[in-house]
């Protein structure tokens, strides 16, 4: 009896264990449907975060970000600049280009562009209007003003060539009055010249009165014609000069001009 019992306890076991092993290959195939994107509906609810996600790129893609690296929209370039410092200085040099294009329509109104050589002459009687007068220092002085009164730009080249009356010699020239770069005149701009008539302690010879004056001009070659002369007005007692006299070079300003 107890045999037989145990062999009927063993064939009652049996059905069980089929029965799990059944509900283990139905919750394998599960698993395997759910793999194929096939799975239940508590899988589907975690599909909206995915879209999100994908949104979220989408969205940072129309505001020109990066997505690969997802820095956002304050990027750093190679230069060590983030992307809003990159679009400051684009716009900074827009304002710097604006600001160069302004600066050459000044120079145009003016007569052009100064560098352009076909806008370029040489400062002469013909182009430029020329005084020449006593100043009350520095002493035995006088100012020599050159106006452009063209529509080009002109250059005053080295110094001007002083005669008074018919003498024929030139005065002494002050070297060390040289500017490091030649006098450019814009249309309505003024250059200058000093001319030392004669010495203050009386040392100078030959002293005489003139009552007429020729100022010259030189062209690109030093003593080179530089075209039409002018001939200024002087006081009517005209000018006393003596063998000191001398001219500087051609200056910018008034100061430079009677500083030697």
């Amino acid at each position: 009896m107890r045999t037989y019992r145990t062999a009927r306890t063993a064939r009652t076991v049996r059905p069980s264990r089929l029965l799990v092993a059944a509900g283990a290959a139905l919750a394998a195939l599960s698993l395997t449907a759910c793999g194929d994107g096939t799975g239940t509906k508590d899988e589907g609810a975690a599909h909206p975060s995915v879209s999100v996600a994908e949104g979220s790129q989408r969205t940072d893609a129309g505001k020109g970000t990066d997505t690969d690296t997802g820095t956002g929209g304050n990027q750093t370039s190679p230069n060590g600049q983030t992307g809003a410092e990159t679009s400051a200085a684009a716009g900074q040099q827009g304002r710097s280009a604006g600001q160069g294009k302004g600066t050459v329509d000044q120079a145009s109104k003016k007569g052009g562009a100064p560098l352009a050589s076909a806008n370029r002459v040489t400062c002469n009687g013909s182009n430029t209007a020329v005084t020449m007068k006593p100043v009350p220092r520095p002493l035995n002085h006088m100012l020599i003003t050159v106006k452009n009164t063209g529509t080009k730009v002109c250059d005053l080249y080295y110094y001007p060539t002083v005669r008074f009356d018919q003498v024929q010699w030139a005065p002494r020239v002050m070297e060390e009055s040289q500017p490091q770069a030649v006098v450019t005149l814009a249309p309505g701009e003024s250059g200058y010249a000093g001319v030392l008539l004669s010495a203050a302690d009386g040392s100078g010879e030959n002293g005489t009165t003139a009552k007429k004056v020729t100022v010259g001009f030189q062209g690109r070659e030093s003593g080179s014609n530089g075209g039409a002369a002018a001939s200024p007005a002087l006081p009517a007692k005209g000018v006393y000069y003596d063998s000191t006299l001398a001219v500087t070079y051609w200056q910018s300003t008034i100061d430079d001009a009677l500083m030697y």
